[in-house]
């Protein structure tokens, strides 16, 4: 049925469900299981009404978060290889969730997203977005949407 799946996680208890789920079906089909966690970039504007930090400390707060952002995809990987499922696991930069779920998506063939959705709704969802929407909306590929 599927080859490859690729989890979208972000460590937290709702992705940590989603993720396995996604093991669990890449189980029962014999798929390969690709881990993704979308690390953000710093943010470098000045008006965001914060202190400007030096360059090396935004070098170590970014990779802190590349080095959290590989623990959690390496969680994934060790938790999917346990089951018996073939694994990778992905740290992608980009200040766009859905836009590099769907990139990597598209990079490593997969035929499969499965994600949580945090279930917003009102002024959080307009003023946090949906980045499970937007990859629903512009996925190509079939997504497994899990609350």
């Amino acid at each position: 049925m599927y080859q490859r799946i690729l989890v979208a996680t972000d460590g937290s208890a709702l992705s940590k469900k989603a993720v396995k789920s996604a093991i669990t079906l890449a189980a029962l089909c014999g798929a390969e299981l690709v881990a993704l966690k979308v690390v953000p970039r710093y943010p470098q504007s000045y008006f965001e009404g914060g202190i400007a930090l030096q360059a090396d400390e935004v070098g170590r707060v970014e990779k802190q978060w590349a080095d959290d952002g590989q623990a959690v995809v390496d969680a994934v990987k060790k938790a999917a290889q346990a089951k018996g499922v073939n694994a990778q696991a992905l740290t992608v930069k980009s200040d766009v969730v859905s836009d590099a779920v769907l990139n990597a998506a598209k990079k490593h063939q997969c035929d499969l997203i499965v994600m949580a959705s945090h279930g917003r709704k009102g002024i959080k969802r307009l003023l946090l977005g949906s980045e499970t929407q937007h990859v629903l909306t512009h996925a190509t590929i079939p997504v497994l949407v899990l609350k």
